[in-house]
């Protein structure tokens, strides 16, 4: 019986492909965010490293990284794709609807709260997040990525 220890389990783990190029996906798509707030506004926002919303989807690239590195590695016929890819186009449509639809509203509660002298001063209230969401580009942009992204793993892992 062969036993298996944290070296062998850690070792497992950055050799997992899939999981590589989700982890890669995402962290590329946060740094892009940086990147393209820097262009549009001229100013590092290192804070929208952390964030949710904006461009690249990190969400998609992820998602999509996974399912295509799914479809690599055990075949676009697998029962594993299958489910990542469904996991994928949840998500996605997620981002795009639900999230954004949220990310709205909250933009108009706290416009909202801006012409209400009494909310506004209130120690109470603590603005909304109004970048939970994205736009079908935002998506399309990450999902880019995420196809893109085992590609450029895959050449330098075999």
């Amino acid at each position: 019986m062969h036993t298996v220890t944290a070296v062998d389990s850690f070792a497992d783990i950055i050799r997992n492909y899939p999981l590589i190029c989700a982890a890669l996906s995402w962290m590329i798509a946060q740094v892009l965010k940086v990147l393209i707030n820097f262009i549009k506004y001229r100013k590092f926002n290192w804070k929208v490293v952390w964030s949710s919303g904006g461009m690249p989807s990190s969400h998609s690239a992820t998602v999509t990284s996974l399912a295509i590195s799914l479809g690599l590695t055990q075949g676009f016929s697998s029962p594993l794709f299958a489910i990542a890819a469904i996991f994928a186009f949840i998500t996605m449509y997620d981002a795009a609807g639900v999230r954004r639809e949220t990310g709205d509203i909250a933009k108009i509660i706290n416009d909202l709260v801006l012409h209400n002298p009494e909310i506004e001063n209130s120690e109470e209230y603590k603005d909304l997040k109004e970048l939970v969401g994205h736009s079908p580009l935002e998506v399309l942009g990450g999902a880019l990525l995420g196809i893109i992204m085992p590609f450029i793993v895959g050449m330098f892992i075999s």
